[in-house]
């Protein structure tokens, strides 16, 4: 059984148009101009000082697009464990992004919101990114949309070599 060779050594696979290599070489061009695009997007001034990582845009897009939540509602979304989100919420909150408030229905549990003088900010920031997806998914089947999703997380864990998520 002949044994592929790595992209670039002058061989592609025996694939032939449209295979596997094709797909990787377009993917290999495509995914640093879709990084760098994304790098693009400026930062709202009220958030520049406030040093956002990517796990905190997660976090905010979760909210924006899903509305305020419990802490553990957060962490199952965001696929991290209830005291790694709390962490980023307590991050969050000390700098006037997040605010918490009690729960009206369990006042032992904590509801995670947006502040309100932030939310037209994040809004404006990150509504386009959700815009162009929704633009990219919606002509795609819900099997199709599912492929794509596994096929990205496939590619992650390949890429990261196992390393957890949170």
């Amino acid at each position: 059984m002949p044994t592929r060779e790595a992209p670039g050594t002058g061989q592609d696979g025996g694939d032939g148009p449209g295979g596997v290599d094709d797909t990787i070489r377009a993917l290999l061009l495509l995914m640093p101009r879709l990084v760098g695009r994304a790098k693009r997007i400026p930062v709202p001034e009220a958030l520049r000082s406030s040093r956002l990582a990517p796990r905190h845009l997660s976090l905010l897009a979760c909210l924006l697009f899903d509305g305020p939540m419990t802490v553990n509602e957060l962490a199952a979304r965001l696929e991290v464990a209830p005291t790694t989100a709390s962490l980023l919420i307590g991050d969050l909150s000390r700098k006037g992004i997040l605010e918490r408030r009690e729960d009206e229905a369990d006042r032992r549990r904590r509801i995670v919101a947006i502040a309100p003088e932030q939310e037209p900010a994040i809004r404006a920031w990150l509504a386009p990114g959700a815009a162009a997806w929704r633009t990219a998914l919606e002509p795609l089947t819900p099997a199709q949309r599912r492929l794509f999703v596994d096929t990205l997380l496939a590619y992650e864990a390949a890429v990261g070599g196992g390393e957890e998520r949170d």
